[in-house]
């Protein structure tokens, strides 16, 4: 009978083992994937600030080939 509570208490600490390490491995997985989706989220803001720094660039040489804003330019700068 004392063998039989052992055997049943090896068991259930099998089992709370099985699950631990199912849910470690679970988490691990996650763990991967989260930082995968970091990775992929860095890349695409370097990617959109540096489109970003190159438009600034383009507007920036618009506005200072615009006579409407050089004459803007000219006026505040009279005040």
């Amino acid at each position: 009978m004392n063998c039989d509570i052992e055997d049943m208490e090896n068991q259930v600490e099998m089992e709370e083992k099985m699950r631990l390490i199912n849910q470690v491995l679970e988490l691990q997985h996650t763990l991967e994937d989260l930082s995968a989706r970091v990775d992929t989220v860095k890349e695409e803001n370097l990617k959109l600030k540096s489109e970003n720094q190159v438009l600034g660039q383009y507007i920036e040489n618009l506005m200072s080939a615009s006579s409407i804003f050089q004459t803007t330019e000219t006026k505040s700068k009279r005040k």
